[in-house]
């Protein structure tokens, strides 16, 4: 974000993020990144494959640079990237999400890729998210409830659902215990883990000792 493709052995800053615009928030994916600003809205930079950068366009951008409307009014609360998408939790409790769609890790209904932000499918009646992690090519959200959906990529159960069977829509996990519910989460490529509300941890995906890349790369 710099303005240049020159890499950087020390810490460079970006390039402005507009006039007196501060970030408060930041992500950064496989070749790009994402920031919250104080006004709600959000800039991104680096490779714009499938739409990620959400600014309505595939062109790579070496500079911040504003993304398309979340909607009239909405504005970002917090935001994570997987490896070629971008999602957002919204003031209201909803979520957005844009950039490569192949395994339904948009949340939409489709697996159609998006370079606008795009309302996922519901989350449930009257449920809103509160916590939220991409991880490769799949999403997982806290729910207002702790309990957690996820969605996209699961042909290692990443998902948390029972299956190994792709989601394109927001789909909840099994049960995290008796009375359990997430307080936290977080995804790597292929594994989510949330922390619940005693303390404890759950986990769920790949679990190889001995890593060896499965296929496909995200």
């Amino acid at each position: 974000g710099d303005g240049t493709n020159t890499q950087r052995t020390t810490p460079t800053q970006t390039s402005s993020l507009g006039t007196d615009r501060p970030a408060v928030a930041i992500t950064a994916g496989t070749y790009h990144t994402c920031a919250i600003l104080d006004d709600g809205s959000v800039s991104c930079w680096g490779y714009n494959g499938n739409g990620r950068l959400g600014d309505g366009t595939t062109t790579g951008r070496n500079t911040p640079t504003q993304i398309s409307s979340l909607g009239t009014g909405r504005t970002a609360v917090a935001i994570t990237t997987g490896g070629d998408h971008t999602c957002a939790i919204l003031d209201d409790g909803s979520v957005s999400c844009w950039g490569k769609n192949e395994y339904g890790q948009l949340g939409d209904g489709t697996t159609t890729d998006r370079n606008t932000p795009t309302q996922i499918s519901s989350l449930g009646t009257d449920r809103t998210a509160v916590a939220i992690s991409a991880e490769g090519a799949s999403t997982c959200a806290i729910l207002d409830d702790g309990s957690v959906s996820c969605w996209g990529y699961n042909n290692y159960g990443q998902l948390g659902d029972g299956t190994t069977t792709n989601r394109n829509t927001p789909t909840q996990t099994s049960s995290l215990g008796t009375d359990r519910t997430a307080v936290a989460i977080t995804g790597g490529q292929y594994h989510t883990c949330a922390i619940l509300d005693d303390g404890s941890v759950s986990c769920w995906g790949y679990n190889c000792l001995l890593y060896t890349s499965p296929s496909p790369r995200d």
